[in-house]
């Protein structure tokens, strides 16, 4: 059993806090939220991102991030993406020597360019960096249902020895070395669930939304091959398995946040899609990479506000026709 802190007390930290604590390791979840972080320790749930779930009550949550770090073998990052290198420039104080930190957030920074992983990198160096992606609801880990991850280290040895230590329970962890490959399939996801979500909005139905879903697929992999990314990762459980359950459930953010978008609603005070912010920095590197995405680039446009749903669904289904690859 080892020392876990966890940066991030959002739906995904939580459920990912909990599990743990459940497995028996001793977890620290750092939040910036008093009333969030106390409600946690005083009545165990999170019900601003985990509803009336059952949270255990060994686990402890605090807004004292050096506290929360004192000690800490292994650090979630498990903030949003867009303020992953805020965070981790306040834990280069507290971290201590040595630690283990991995990045959980799935999102590209939006003014850099730049992975999770080198985010932490440029702030926490010195530090082995790893990265956990994957088809996972905070909803399903939090109840203890089964789930599937990947955790990816550039040494394999290390990726394989972490994964073993924090598998257990409901949650099942697989190694990599694909480090660029599982973030960019974890980032790219979201947006294509955006999209597809626009379709499900739209009631173009299942059909449609399935040729969507696979040139969406098709997109995420030849920009992340191109971006170093192995194709047989993208494959996997963080590229495929997690495209498949981020655009098949409205438990999915970025999915919901597109079904809004496409029935014509209102995205005002929706929670958090990530793909929103990840979109155009995606496109960009596409363009840098001359890598055609025409799914990715029509959600971007809608985004934008430059094309409406309706024009977005005309303008894919009247693309012309080629070889599919």
């Amino acid at each position: 059993m080892s020392r876990i802190s966890i940066l991030g007390a959002g739906a995904w930290g939580t459920a990912l806090a909990a599990a743990f604590t459940l497995q028996g390791h001793t977890v620290r979840l750092w939040g910036r939220s008093s009333e969030i972080c106390d409600e946690i320790n005083r009545h165990h749930t999170n019900r601003a991102y985990l509803d009336t779930a059952s949270l255990p009550e060994g686990l402890s949550a605090s807004t004292d991030m050096s506290a929360v770090l004192s000690d800490a073998e292994t650090v979630l990052f498990v903030s949003p993406a867009q303020t992953t290198a805020e965070i981790a420039a306040r834990a280069v104080q507290s971290l201590p020597p040595g630690a283990t930190v991995v990045a959980c957030a799935k999102g590209i920074d939006n003014q850099t360019g730049r992975m999770q992983s080198e985010l932490i990198a440029d702030h926490l160096p010195g530090h082995p960096i790893g990265v956990l992606s994957g088809p996972s609801f905070a909803a399903d880990v939090v109840r203890g249902l089964p789930t599937a991850v990947t955790l990816a280290m550039a040494d394999l040895d290390l990726a394989q020895a972490l994964a073993q230590s924090l598998s257990g329970g409901a949650v099942r962890i697989y190694a990599s070395d694909d480090v660029i490959g599982v973030q960019i399939g974890g980032s790219l996801k979201n947006v294509m669930a955006i999209a597809v979500g626009i379709c499900r909005g739209g009631r173009m139905g299942a059909s449609a939304e399935a040729a969507l879903v696979t040139r969406g697929y098709a997109e995420l992999v030849r920009l992340g091959v191109a971006m170093g990314a192995r194709p047989e990762t993208l494959m996997g459980l963080s590229g495929l398995g997690d495209l498949v359950l981020t655009c098949s459930s409205e438990l999915s953010r970025n999915f919901a946040y597109g079904v809004a978008v496409g029935s014509g609603r209102d995205v005002t005070g929706l929670k958090l899609a990530e793909g929103v912010h990840t979109v155009a920095i995606a496109n960009t590197l596409a363009a840098q990479h001359q890598i055609v995405c025409p799914v990715m680039q029509t959600a971007g446009e809608v985004l934008a506000g430059r094309m409406s749903a309706d024009e977005a669904r005309i303008a894919l289904m009247s693309r012309p026709l080629r070889v599919e690859d």
